[in-house]
C-alpha cells in the first residue's frame, strides 16, 4: 500500500492564492469583491495559522500574495488592486 503524499505548505498555501486571484479576476469584471476578499483572507488566515507549522504557511501566504500583487500587469488596474488590498489585508492580520 502507498502511503499518502505528505502535505507541502506550497501545496497547502496554493488552493488559498488561487482563491484570491479568482476573485481579483472577478472584480476586473466589475463584480463587486471586497466581501468575499476579506472573507477569504480572514479564513484562510485562521486556517493556515491552525495548523502544526502555522507560522511557515502564512509567511508563505503572505508573501505570495505579495508576489502576485507585485507581478499584475499594471494595465489591470482593478485586479491589481484587489491583489494589493489581499496582501495588505493578510499583513494586518498576521501583525495582531
Amino acid at each position: 500500500m502507498k502511503a499518502p503524499p505528505k502535505a507541502t505548505v506550497v501545496g497547502l498555501v496554493t488552493p488559498h492564492l488561487l482563491r484570491v486571484v479568482d476573485l481579483a479576476n472577478e472584480a476586473e469584471k466589475g463584480v463587486k469583491v471586497e466581501w468575499h476578499l476579506r472573507d477569504a483572507v480572514n479564513k484562510t488566515m485562521t486556517e493556515l495559522g491552525d495548523l502544526y507549522n502555522g507560522p511557515s504557511a502564512v509567511a508563505a501566504y503572505v508573501e505570495g500574495l505579495e508576489n502576485v500583487a507585485a507581478q499584475a500587469p499594471k494595465q489591470r488596474e482593478h485586479y491589481a488592486s484587489v491583489l494589493r488590498a489581499a496582501a495588505e489585508m493578510a499583513q494586518r492580520l498576521r501583525r495582531d
